[in-house]
């Protein structure tokens, strides 16, 4: 399919001239006289044109004018103006209005063809970005936290309500693979900000000499390496969204940093002499209460209550399981797509052991063993031998009776499985510390520090 031109001029010599010149060059060329019949073809008939080239001054009004009512409705491709009659004010508003260029009359067809070919090129972009953009859209809606629980449904219901009011800020919590990420996605691509960039970082993934400089740019020489500038995330998340995973790992003195940021809407580059403007909305995620890493001094309270506009908690995999029945087939469907399998069965050994799982990496766990177990199936039927779900830990002087399923599938840390472990044994032994302690083959000196590390919530009765 031919890339579309649309010329809006009533000189005829010169609008059959670009017809001609441009249909040889294969694209589809439409010719229009006057505004109004241009408003009806980019308006009501919704015409995308990916480039328009048009006279400024027109029988039946200032095509400026039509360039502004259509920026207010759609993007409506990139516009060349060729004008005779053209001044600095109208090619200031021109290029105000995002017109590509702006180019008097008469104009020698060499220059405009290198016009026409930068703005092809500039079309092109911002159409697959705008189509990027609508596709994520339709994907990360509410509906995409999917489960039919009472759960799943309150966090479906709160992320509609998020989305449609102005939020500075917020925090979204919840345990390792409950989808953050994806709650994150909803509320950019369904809020007011969905035009604009949606920028993530992970704050545990980077080392501490790195997290500076990449949310907040530098300037060339700015530190040895720094051969140019370097636009922060900050920076390209500006009009939109930034995602800061994980920021209870961000170190103190950029926790500052980042709260002047958000409240004076300014940010300097480091090695930079000006502030620059930025206006953006910052979505903050943390798998442990943020409450909580503020009450043992690990994040500057400041900033907590700066971002807690609202807080969402997402609820973890084991107390929604009923969401199974919906998970599983989606899961199951979205691999079959991407390995070319047809998997369509699944048998009740497969259910049984999915519904007895304690699942301690939530969702990610469960969608990492629907992936393996769709790859390395042979025929319609979803294989059980490779769930791999079924890994038994006996602590010590255990029964057979007692004991523990973890992962091992890369899904959960090696600190992940600990805090598992000591939690659901505390759970056994109704938050008694002294059995607890017993059953776990350690001492209750032991125990009471990785309690304390892991932040878990143990009923003052029954510490000692």
């Amino acid at each position: 399919m031919n890339d579309t031109l649309l010329i809006i001029e009533d000189e005829a010599l010169l609008a059959d001239e670009l017809r001609r010149r441009y249909t040889g060059r294969g694209w589809e060329v439409l010719v229009t006289r006057d505004c109004s019949s241009a408003s009806r073809l980019l308006i009501d008939e919704g015409l995308d044109p990916l480039v328009v080239i048009s006279d400024i001054n027109l029988p039946d009004g200032n095509a400026l004018d039509l360039l502004e009512k259509v920026r207010s409705i759609k993007s409506g491709g990139e516009w060349i103006f060729l004008t005779g009659w053209g001044g600095v004010p109208e090619s200031v508003r021109a290029l105000r209005l995002g017109a590509f260029d702006f180019l008097e009359k008469p104009c020698e067809m060499e220059r405009l063809d290198v016009v026409m070919e930068g703005a092809a090129r500039s079309g092109r972009a911002q159409r697959k970005l705008r189509d990027q953009t609508n596709n994520a859209a339709r994907r990360y809606q509410p509906e995409a936290f999917i489960g039919h629980s009472q759960a799943a449904r309150r966090v479906r219901e709160m992320l509609a309500k998020l989305s449609a009011v102005p939020l500075s800020a917020l925090i979204i919590t919840g345990e390792t693979g409950t989808g953050k990420g994806l709650a994150a996605r909803i509320l950019h691509y369904t809020g007011a900000r969905r035009d604009s960039s949606l920028v993530e970082l992970n704050c545990a993934a980077l080392p501490r000499e790195l997290i500076e400089s990449e949310i907040f740019g530098y300037e060339a020489g700015a530190f040895t390496g720094a051969r140019s500038r370097h636009r922060g995330l900050i920076e390209q998340a500006a009009g939109g969204t930034l995602f800061l995973d994980e920021i209870g790992e961000m170190p103190m003195d950029l926790q500052a940093k980042l709260l002047k940021a958000i409240e004076d809407r300014k940010i300097r580059r480091l090695g930079g002499e000006r502030e620059i403007d930025v206006d953006l909305q910052v979505v903050a995620a943390n798998h442990r209460s943020l409450a909580a890493v503020v009450a043992e001094g690990k994040f500057r309270s400041d900033l907590y209550h700066r971002l807690s506009v609202f807080c969402l908690s997402l609820p973890p995999l084991r107390e929604r399981k009923e969401d199974l029945d919906e998970l599983v087939p989606a899961f199951v469907e979205e691999f079959n797509v991407k390995s070319g399998k047809r998997v369509r069965v699944i048998p009740e050994e497969v259910w049984l052991q999915l519904r007895a799982h304690h699942w301690p990496g939530n969702v990610r766990e469960l969608r990492n063993v629907i992936e393996r177990c769709v790859l390395l199936s042979i025929g319609e039927s979803l294989p059980v031998q490779w769930l791999n779900i079924e890994t038994t830990l006996l602590p010590k002087n255990a029964t057979d009776n007692v004991r523990l399923t973890i992962p091992l599938d890369g899904s959960m840390s090696l600190e992940e499985m600990d805090r598992y472990i000591i939690e659901s044994t505390l759970q056994r032994h109704g938050f008694n510390v002294t059995a607890t302690a017993r059953a776990l083959g350690t001492t209750r000196e032991t125990l009471r520090y990785r309690i304390q590390k892991y932040n878990l919530e143990i009923p003052s009765a029954r510490i000692d």
